[in-house]
């Protein structure tokens, strides 16, 4: 088995050994990817997952959740937090891009850093109540190291809401258009070592995103917003990826290997 053949085969995952020089090219990389493929147009900006978030995450917090300190990671304009804005007193956001910010959230005014090359976060032990992180550790290498800082973040009984894609979203060696240059999701397996290594308590978890890009583009004349916004399609998708669950293959590479869920959504506690 060759060397690229280890990540492709989900055994290891890509980047999760990168000298702090590695870690720091690929940084440069993707900085800006995601502001670059069009989201750094704030008016015409539309967050996608707020039914998405309702359903896996904020349906399974407790429903007066104290949110002294809130941190969001590759959060951006920080959309993810409104439905939660008016518990929230501190919000801190780590994001690398200098064009995805919001001034102002409801009545609160986020703030800003940029990412540590590294992975460490410039935060105490035991700082925050609820810790998000959609869609992004797919972004960075160092993935098991940012996860460990997340754990000795959060507060004791405090909340970590994650969403990632969970196969390897082509070969990231060749290029791959609508994509980032470095993006690879993460193995299954993979992140459940991660986060049981860690004494994270699973409180839910969920996969999803069956076919739903196949879905998208063969229903995208009708609809006014992508298929996963809409929450009746989200029912159909929790029952398709519960049924072809087993089906998980982290880069397939026919038509048959791709009927399965592509995403997990985790809420875990400290």
């Amino acid at each position: 088995m060759g060397e690229m053949d280890q990540y492709l085969s989900g055994k290891l995952l890509y980047g999760d050994d990168f000298t702090l020089e590695q870690i720091n090219a690929w940084y440069e990389d993707e900085k800006e990817g995601y502001a670059n493929l069009g989201a750094n147009d704030s008016a015409k900006y539309f967050y996608e997952y707020k039914a998405l978030d309702k359903i896996y995450f904020l349906n399974y917090l407790p429903e007066n959740i104290e949110l002294t300190n809130v941190l969001g990671i590759g959060s951006a304009y920080g959309h993810e937090f409104l439905p939660l804005i008016d518990q929230i007193k501190n919000l801190y956001i780590i994001e690398p891009s200098d064009q995805l910010v919001s001034k102002k959230l409801g009545a609160v005014i986020p703030k800003y850093s940029k990412p540590n090359i590294n992975g460490k976060l410039d935060f105490e032990d035991n700082t925050f109540d609820m810790i998000t992180c959609f869609s992004v550790l797919h972004h960075i290498p160092n993935v098991s190291f940012v996860l460990s800082e997340v754990y000795r973040c959060l507060k004791p009984g405090g909340y970590l809401l994650l969403r990632e894609p969970i196969n390897s979203m082509g070969n990231w060696n060749e290029p791959r258009p609508g994509l980032t240059k470095r993006e690879r999701g993460i193995p299954l397996q993979i992140f459940d070592q991660v986060i049981g290594d860690l004494k994270f308590k699973v409180i839910n978890k969920k996969l999803g995103f069956c076919m739903t890009y196949f879905f998208q583009r063969r229903f995208q004349f009708l609809l006014k917003k992508p298929i996963y916004s809409y929450s009746l399609y989200l029912k159909f998708d929790s029952i398709l990826s519960s049924i072809f669950s087993k089906n998980i293959v982290y880069h397939p590479k026919n038509k048959l290997q791709r009927i399965g869920p592509s995403y997990v959504y985790y809420l875990l506690r400290k």
